[in-house]
């Protein structure tokens, strides 16, 4: 299965081990789930975890992102206009459309409305976990 993860389950992995988009995070780096990314999203990640105020030690953020890159299926450019709500949401989007990602694993559902999300089935870590 192919899915395209959110920066905030992403942060939300780091911050409690033992919740769901840990788990989530623990199925992407033993091979179970295919991750799609991009420069862009790859760089949101790694700029985000290292802010001061997670307070993360930067080697494990590095070490996950290293991972992260070498596993990472690399979704093509999109060519089309999305007009998301918020901008900084199309880049997961697009490589959810351009990557034939199966989910987009977010959550903050409520910014990506379903009439633009042209078939992508967009869920939260709970409901991802639940269907599979």
């Amino acid at each position: 299965m192919k899915v395209v993860i959110d920066t905030n389950v992403i942060v939300s992995a780091f911050l409690n081990p033992y919740g769901k988009p840990a788990k989530i995070l623990r199925l992407v780096i033993q091979g179970s789930l295919q991750i799609i990314a991009d420069e862009r999203i790859l760089g949101e990640y790694e700029s985000v975890l290292l802010r001061p105020r997670f307070n993360l030690p930067a080697e494990d953020v590095l070490n996950v992102m290293d991972t992260l890159r070498k596993i990472s299926l690399y979704a093509p450019p999109y060519h089309g206009n999305l007009h998301l709500p918020d901008e900084g949401d199309e880049p997961f989007l697009e490589a959810a459309l351009s990557g034939g990602a199966d989910a987009l694993i977010t959550g903050n559902k409520k910014h990506f409305p379903p009439g633009r999300c042209k078939g992508i089935k967009v869920v939260s870590a709970e409901e991802f976990l639940r269907s599979m």
